[in-house]
């Protein structure tokens, strides 16, 4: 008998989402794929409170597929500028300063230009 992996899409609340056509985050098993989060909501703030507000969208899409931050193992960040590489560094080291999952930080150009940071993250819930 095959081994059925099912799929299930969360929903967040970008406004971006029903345009491009995505979810927030979509759980295969016991994988969670998180897509690239924006600081929605906090875009006039610093570069740190951006991240966090970008965790804190990444906390509920984890939540919501049966996960938390403690079963991530990888995580992206692009950054906007780089210059804010050490302020968005400590801000995501507040979560996962103990967690310490594969990270990667890119330069890049960013959907809204008063974004400073889009994060992307990966988990696997153990069974």
């Amino acid at each position: 008998m095959p081994h059925i992996t099912t799929r299930k899409n969360i929903p967040g609340t970008s406004p971006y989402e029903p345009i491009i056509g995505f979810s927030r985050a979509v759980r295969i098993g016991n994988h969670v794929y998180v897509s690239g989060t924006g600081p929605v909501g906090a875009e006039d703030a610093s570069p740190a409170d951006q991240t966090r507000a970008a965790l804190d969208l990444i906390k509920t899409a984890l939540e919501k597929s049966g996960a938390s931050f403690e079963d991530v193992y990888r995580t992206r960040m692009f950054l906007a500028h780089v210059e804010d590489w050490e302020e968005i560094g400590c801000a995501h080291g507040e979560v996962f300063g103990k967690i310490l999952p594969a990270s990667t930080m890119v330069v890049a150009a960013l959907l809204n230009p008063k974004w400073r940071i889009e994060i992307e993250a990966d988990a696997y819930i153990p069974d």
